[in-house]
């Protein structure tokens, strides 16, 4: 029998209480991890203690905080003796606070997904290369991106300021990659592209954006991704399998960014 990808690794997962980063923990923990995740929201907490059972500490808290990140990783290193790596999941639209096509956009819709995706991701990342340094340790992060941030799709998915955190995260990501190689620290980025979770309700619901994904990620019959999608990748990146891959941006994406997309 062949050992698990993740044998032995204590890993946080930050807004892994749901979608994505829910059955990424869960395959996480099947491929031999332990996991400490973070989620906002309290439902989401307890059903996701109940399946990650004895290899998952789940804590409720916000990931714009600034705390919470290093006390996950802090837990995560309490109870289960280390830390290896992280996978920022949290983020968000800013749609309902005024994100759009720029000529539409509110500073506030800009300053809010601003602080969902890239200042919450900011905070989770110092957290763990403090971490990291502290003990004289290598490790892994993964930051979670979009398609949005270097793939556009002007009709159905304007928000200018989603694609802005989007596209910082993979310039963030790669500047963290160049400077902590030398100390044997990882930075990857995963950029889905129309995932069904949560988030993403408004375009799962929509028939016209329904048929457009039919062309626009054409792979396995041309669908919306599931959340199982992305775990691959993620077990992957977080693994000694990708001990030698820092830097890169690896699209999950059924095709998005090398197909037209038919309106």
């Amino acid at each position: 029998m062949s050992k698990a990808w993740l044998s032995n690794k204590r890993l946080v997962i930050i807004g892994g209480t749901a979608g994505m980063g829910l059955s990424a923990a869960l395959a996480c923990i099947e491929e031999g991890a332990k996991v400490v995740v973070i989620g906002k929201n309290p439902e989401h907490s307890e059903e996701a203690q109940k399946q990650t059972k004895n290899n998952g500490i789940v804590i409720t808290g916000d990931a714009t905080q600034e705390t919470i990140a290093a006390q996950a990783i802090e837990t995560c290193a309490e109870k289960f003796s280390g830390f290896d790596g992280l996978y920022h999941v949290a983020g968000g639209s800013g749609r309902k606070f005024g994100d759009g096509p720029l000529h539409e956009m509110t500073t506030e819709g800009w300053e809010k997904t601003l602080q969902l995706n890239l200042t919450s991701l900011m905070l989770s990342n110092r957290a763990a290369i403090k971490y990291f340094m502290e003990k004289k340790q290598g490790g892994a992060i993964l930051n979670m991106g979009s398609v949005l941030g270097f793939s556009p799709s002007p009709i159905y998915f304007s928000t200018h300021a989603y694609a802005a955190t989007k596209s910082a995260v993979i310039g963030f990501t790669k500047a963290l990659a160049a400077y902590y190689a030398p100390y044997n620290i990882r930075v990857n980025v995963i950029a889905p592209s129309l995932i069904e979770t949560p988030m993403s309700q408004r375009a799962v619901h929509d028939e016209t954006i329904i048929q457009f994904i039919k062309t626009k990620q054409p792979l396995d019959g041309g669908r919306i991704g599931i959340p199982e999608d992305a775990d691959g990748a993620v077990v992957f990146l977080l693994s000694d399998h990708s001990k030698f891959v820092t830097g890169q941006v690896i699209a999950v994406d059924g095709g998005w960014s090398v197909s037209e997309g038919q309106y």
